[in-house]
């Protein structure tokens, strides 16, 4: 009923083959630092590979960002990885015989579409660039 987290594991992800430095980003030193099982991170950087946001090599651990962080936008991350990007699904049987479940789909509508068009232009608006730069100051503190 939510967004799945495949969403900050991606972002979370690039962060790290940006600023790993000398260390090999394996699927294992990344889970480590996401918190989660490195099939995950294998899955999810399986996605990003597909909509070309990233390129692994066969026996070399790790992957690349396919461009310049600057260039990729967090909305792109969020569609490469989000099977179904609307974020406020309406239930799709409501009862038709209740005024409310009659009624429900029509009021939310416009509603839901307007907050998710909002989403994405604020998504598109950030890229990995300033996430790793917001990270990297963090860091210095």
């Amino acid at each position: 009923m939510r967004v799945a987290n495949r969403f900050a594991i991606a972002v979370h992800i690039l962060s790290l083959i940006e600023m790993r430095g000398e260390v090999d980003a394996t699927s294992e030193w990344m889970a480590s630092s996401i918190g989660v099982n490195a099939v995950v991170v294998r899955n999810v950087t399986g996605m990003l590979r597909k909509a070309g946001l990233v390129v692994t090599r066969q026996g070399v651990p790790g992957a690349e960002a396919t461009r310049p962080l600057a260039d990729i936008s967090l909305l792109e991350v969020f569609r490469a990885v989000e099977e179904d990007a609307e974020i406020f699904p309406i239930h799709s049987r409501p009862n038709p015989d209740c005024p409310v479940g009659a009624n429900i789909q029509g009021a939310l509508e416009g509603i839901f579409t307007d907050a998710q068009r909002a989403m994405e232009e604020r998504l598109a608006s950030v890229s990995m660039a300033q996430v790793v730069r917001e990270i990297s100051l963090a860091c210095t503190v």
